[in-house]
């Protein structure tokens, strides 16, 4: 699938993501929020993908919002804050949280800037891997506004607190290896794509059904409390023994010289 300003490509399980507006270093338009959105849901409902992988086309990732191109019009300001009730996501906080709710693993792959919005897109993964040209801010505050696009959800289970917000207050940029440091991205390397790749691999080799549920499980009860996710792991842990991929993985391991296929994932 292609739009004007996203492309989606599937290839053996993987699925491949680019913000394409590289003339515009990858500047978030109203156009380009509604493709990040269309193509995330369309992915949390295909049960064939075993991961997905974004990253951006030309120069930077994403260099954040295209202010003149979004607040142009007042109601295109509103279509994006716009929401039925106060803890569902809106438009603008989907193209970070929609990532959360795609039973694979997804992997940001980043190169250059990944700025205001663009950051907030990047929070949404499970994985961000980045070159070590990439830079990192969480821009808002420039422009006297507070981070509200749904990068917050990772931002608190990523960093600790102080951290957090003194990104946050004073907007400054970082460089790779200072977002290393302090928990922002998972990985930096010379070729950040390939690095994921190898990830992907490693994941590959267990079940779906495992992976989902892991996925589920942690960004539902990360920051509950202890009886949640005792409950919730019980609860999944029957899900996946009444699957048939849980038999296959224990096959995997018991007769590795044969060949053992996993099946679609169930529905998670």
């Amino acid at each position: 699938m292609t739009d004007n300003c996203v492309t989606l490509n599937i290839e053996n399980d993987i699925a491949l993501v680019t913000l394409n507006r590289p003339h515009k270093r990858n500047a978030l338009d109203m156009s380009m929020f509604k493709a990040i959105d269309s193509i995330s849901r369309q992915l949390r409902r295909n049960r064939d993908i075993r991961a997905v992988i974004v990253q951006g086309n030309g120069e930077d990732f994403c260099s954040g919002l295209d202010v003149k191109s979004v607040l142009k019009e007042k109601s295109s300001a509103l279509r994006l804050l716009a929401k039925w009730l106060p803890g569902r996501a809106n438009l603008a906080q989907r193209v970070s949280y929609n990532w959360r709710r795609i039973p694979v693993p997804v992997f940001m792959v980043i190169h250059g800037r990944c700025w205001g919005g663009g950051m907030q897109i990047a929070l949404g993964a499970d994985f961000r891997f980045v070159s070590s040209d990439s830079s990192f801010s969480i821009m808002e505050g420039k422009w006297g506004l507070i981070p509200d696009m749904g990068g917050n959800l990772a931002l608190r289970e990523v960093v600790s607190k102080d951290v957090a917000l003194k990104l946050v207050m004073t907007a400054e940029i970082i460089s790779a290896q200072e977002a290393l440091a302090c928990g922002l991205v998972t990985n930096v390397s010379d070729n950040p794509l390939q690095q994921a790749m190898e990830l992907i691999a490693q994941i590959n080799e267990r079940s779906p059904d495992a992976v989902a549920a892991v996925k589920k499980l942690y960004q539902r009860t990360w920051l509950k409390t202890d009886w949640w996710m005792l409950a919730r792991e019980s609860y999944y842990q029957v899900r996946i023994l009444f699957g048939k991929n849980q038999g296959i993985a224990v096959k995997r391991q018991l007769k590795p010289d044969q060949e053992h296929t996993y099946l679609k994932r169930k529905k998670w």
